[in-house]
C-alpha cells in the first residue's frame, strides 16, 4: 500500500449509512484509474483489497468496522464439489461470450428484473439506462462484458468483469431471477474459475466478504479462499457447505 501511495493520489469520501450493515457508517479510499498504466494500476491495487467502479477504485476505510474482507479464489486448488458439478450439469446448455463492455437494452432489461427481484431496497434499484451505460461502457481496456445466454439464444446472466494480471475480478454479476433451480449467480462465478485456469490466471476475486451479511455468505462455499488481513492474503478455514445457493 506504501508503495500505492508513493505514485498515486487517493481521497476519503464523506461518512454515508452503510448498504451491509444497519446503523453504521462507511468510508471510502477512492483513486482515480488513468489511461496510460492502467493495466498494471488495476492489477496492484486488485491485490491491494480495491474495487473498481467506472473509472474509480475504492476500498472501505471506515472508522470503527473492519467488517469488509476482500476475498478471492486459489484456481489451482479448487476442486468443483458435488453441489458444484450439478450446477454445471444442470447449465450445459448454457454459452458464455465474452463481449467488449457496450451497454444492449436487452442486458438492461435483464438487470433491471434482478434489483428488482432481489435488491429492490438497494441504490442499484435506482440507476436507469444513463446510469447503466455508465457502469458499463465506463471500464477499461481490460474489461469484457460476458453474456450468458441459453439453447434459444436469451440472454440470463451477465457479469462485467476485469481481466487483470493476477486473476478475474468480477465487478458486477446480474441474471435471471426467475430460474432459481439454475443457480446462475454460482454458475458464473464456476465459469470464471474455468477461465482463469484456462488463462493460466491464479485467482478469481469475489470482492468483499462480511461474516454477518447473509448475502455474502455464498462467498465462502468457493473453497480454497484467500483473505486479505493486515495487507496479507490468508487462507480461509474451511466451513460445511451449507450457504445458500445464489
Amino acid at each position: 500500500m506504501d508503495g500505492l501511495r508513493a505514485s498515486r493520489r487517493f481521497y476519503a469520501t464523506d461518512l454515508s449509512p452503510c448498504p451491509y450493515r444497519t446503523g453504521r457508517l462507511e468510508r471510502r479510499l477512492v483513486t482515480l484509474l488513468e489511461p496510460n498504466g492502467e493495466a498494471d494500476a488495476l492489477d496492484r491495487l486488485t491485490i491491494a483489497g480495491f474495487r473498481r467502479s467506472r473509472r474509480f477504485l475504492y476500498r472501505p476505510v471506515c472508522p470503527d468496522c473492519r467488517a469488509c474482507v476482500p476475498v478471492r479464489i486459489v484456481v489451482d486448488d479448487f476442486v468443483p464439489s458435488r453441489t458444484f458439478r450439478k450446477v454445471l450439469k444442470r447449465n450445459r446448455d448454457l454459452s458464455v461470450q465474452e463481449c467488449p463492455p457496450r451497454a444492449t437494452r436487452e442486458q438492461y432489461a435483464l438487470f433491471r428484473r434482478y434489483v428488482t427481484h432481489r435488491h429492490g431496497d438497494g441504490r442499484m434499484a435506482e440507476m436507469r439506462w444513463r446510469d447503466y451505460v455508465e457502469m458499463i461502457e465506463e471500464s477499461t481496456s481490460l474489461t469484457r462484458l460476458l453474456e450468458v445466454r441459453d439453447r434459444d439464444g436469451s440472454l440470463i446472466g451477465a457479469s462485467l468483469t476485469d481481466y487483470v494480471a493476477s486473476g478475474l475480478s468480477g465487478v458486477y454479476k446480474f441474471f435471471e431471477p426467475t430460474t432459481p433451480e439454475r443457480s446462475l449467480g454460482t454458475f458464473i462465478i464456476l465459469w470464471h474459475v474455468q477461465r482463469a485456469r484456462e488463462l493460466g490466471l491464479p485467482y478469481v476475486y469475489l470482492g468483499y466478504w462480511i461474516a454477518d451479511c447473509r448475502k455474502m455468505a455464498y462467498k465462502r462455499r468457493f473453497m480454497p479462499l484467500e483473505a486479505l488481513e493486515g495487507g496479507m492474503w490468508v487462507r480461509v478455514p474451511e466451513v460445511p457447505d451449507e450457504a445458500r445457493e445464489i
